[in-house]
């Protein structure tokens, strides 16, 4: 080590008045280069310990900004599609909206969208789904086609999985009169709002994500002219719901 220091700090060029080195003074010593070569080992073998450490850590937060992620995308897509909602009879009128709510699953009509849709209505599915263990929320369509007597029939498919475990959500509506229920069935009407709750099942709290979705439609198209009450019975219940009592 110390012929390594003198060879560093005391140059043997002639210039300052050193002589020049011998041919046997040359280069290093092997006990040198095995001094070297431990404490590059030391050093990677540290640079090793301290990246096992951390790379589990990175690994973990990295999981976690892609959940909440994936999360906070299935939430924005379940409002979307709620908030899309239109009035639709099943059948003949006067037959009841298809639109049925329950804490857990919704069923509605919407216009069609995706890449391969066409211009049309679709019949949304949002359900609980149990696989492996795990229960997630599926969202599945099929297209809004009345059979010859009016009625819709038809088969959902083209599964979609937009909340997966740990997380659960669940589902409140409000009518005109901004009461929350647990579940709608109302034949004449939309509810105004659809309460989403996103909650960790693991520990039952409610997350940040939770939101509302408001529907836009608020009256079917035949009330856009009707030519007397029973033409809009929608209007009626809305002007009922809204008016102020004495």
């Amino acid at each position: 080590m110390t012929r390594v220091l003198r060879l560093l700090f005391c140059p043997r060029d002639g210039r300052h008045g050193a002589r020049p080195p011998a041919r046997g003074d040359a280069g290093f010593t092997l006990v040198e280069a095995l001094v070297a070569t431990l404490l590059m080992a030391i050093i990677v073998g540290a640079l090793a310990a301290v990246t096992g450490q951390w790379l589990p850590n990175w690994n973990r937060g990295f999981a976690r900004l892609q959940q909440g992620e994936l999360l906070a995308a299935g939430v924005e897509r379940v409002v979307a599609d709620l908030a899309s909602a239109v009035f639709v009879s099943v059948g003949r009128a006067p037959a009841p909206l298809l639109f049925t709510g329950t804490p857990v699953s919704v069923t509605f009509v919407r216009t069609s969208i995706g890449p391969n849709a066409g211009i049309g209505l679709e019949v949304v599915q949002l359900a609980e789904s149990s696989s492996q263990g795990a229960v997630a929320l599926v969202r599945t369509t099929a297209p809004f086609m009345p059979g010859a007597d009016g009625a819709w029939q038809g088969e959902f498919a083209n599964p979609v999985t937009v909340i997966r475990a740990p997380y659960r959500m669940s589902f409140a509506y409000a009518g005109a009169d901004h009461v929350w229920h647990d579940s709608w069935n109302d034949p004449r009407q939309l509810p105004r709002a659809v309460r989403v709750q996103v909650r960790d099942a693991a520990t039952a709290q409610i997350l940040a994500l939770s939101t509302t979705a408001v529907i836009q439609a608020e009256l079917p198209a035949s009330c856009a002219a009707p030519q007397t009450p029973a033409d809009c019975p929608a209007l009626a219940n809305l002007t009922a719901a809204v008016a102020p009592s004495r």
